[in-house]
């Protein structure tokens, strides 16, 4: 395990979980999904994307989803209902970094504010292992889905996400 490679809050969130789990280096030129699982010939059903949306009305509510590489988030129905507000939109790469301190292509559910919302595909947890950003774009996790549940403000929700 070479947890060197994750930003101290991503290492000290991971490993608290007791959960195993293992680090491997990535190439940052392919630490987006669909290149990193083609270079490194992951099945894209196992690679599991952190995303934050923010509410427009209310403004202001913001969640970090979690959901598979093959499916799409449903920000227009569920999300939307489960976070109860009336719109929302996905948040930029600004916002994102600033609420998670981690990059795009390397966000993932560990190590983000407790206070921060975090929805977790049911279709995620059915995977014997997932991929997940690392924080940066020069590593990703592997873990037993089961790792999620344990984190803060961690709710697993039935349809957050749909096969397009």
């Amino acid at each position: 395990m070479t947890v060197d490679l994750l930003p101290p809050q991503v290492a000290a969130a991971v490993q608290s979980t007791g959960m195993p789990f293992r680090v491997v280096p990535c190439d940052p030129d392919f630490a987006d999904t669909f290149p990193y699982c083609d270079k490194y010939g992951v099945d894209l059903q196992d690679a599991a994307n952190t995303i934050l949306v923010a509410s427009k009305r209310p403004r202001g509510k913001l969640a970090a989803c979690v959901l598979l590489a093959t499916t799409r988030l449903d920000v227009n129905h569920r999300v939307k209902k489960v976070m109860g507000v009336s719109r929302l939109s996905f948040a930029s790469a600004e916002v994102t970094k600033k609420v998670t301190g981690m990059e795009i292509g390397g966000v993932n559910p560990f190590g983000l504010p407790e206070d921060l919302p975090l929805l977790i595909d049911s279709a995620v947890m059915e995977r014997e292992e997932i991929l997940l950003g690392a924080g940066s774009r020069t590593a990703k996790i592997f873990a037993d889905p089961r790792v999620l549940s344990g984190l803060p403000n961690a709710s697993v929700v039935e349809g957050l996400a749909f096969v397009s």
